[in-house]
């Protein structure tokens, strides 16, 4: 029986994305073939949001798309033979991260979680808004610190 039957794994870029990859990919392995979803999402804001030149903020969130869709097609390829599906979006990380997990009937989201100290524990990070918005359960995978520690 499967405990989750959609798996939705938000990755940054970097090799701490790939270990959040991995473990759903593991988790799915362990509970009976559960599909898993990647998700990247990028957040562009424009220097001068209210500037007359429009376009080459357009410019510059499109390629900020494609080389992130690159990125993520290579993570995926590596993770997994054959890839496991995925997806780029752009916007707010934390609502699209929400938005994506409740329009895709997942219930699973597993996300990467530093460990914070001293005044980084006041700041509302990716991880806390999303465990408090989920349609769904979340897990947060221990990333190490960085000063390279776990």
């Amino acid at each position: 029986m499967k405990i989750y039957s959609k798996v939705l794994a938000v990755l940054d870029l970097s090799d701490n994305g790939v270990r959040v990859g991995a473990r759903a990919l593991e988790l799915a392995a362990a509970t009976g073939g559960t599909d898993v979803t990647l998700l990247h999402v990028v957040e562009y804001m424009p220097v001068e949001p209210l500037s007359d030149s429009l376009l080459p903020a357009i410019q510059i969130e499109s390629e900020l798309l494609e080389r992130a869709r690159e990125r993520l097609q290579a993570i995926a390829k590596d993770l997994r033979r054959p890839p496991p599906p995925w997806q780029v979006t752009s916007g707010n990380v934390k609502a699209e991260i929400v938005r994506v997990a409740r329009d895709g009937g997942f219930d699973l989201i597993v996300i990467g979680s530093h460990e914070r100290h001293g005044l980084s524990i006041l700041v509302n990070l990716t991880e806390d808004t999303v465990l408090h918005n989920a349609p769904c359960d979340v897990l947060a995978v221990r990333l190490p610190n960085a000063r390279g520690a776990a």
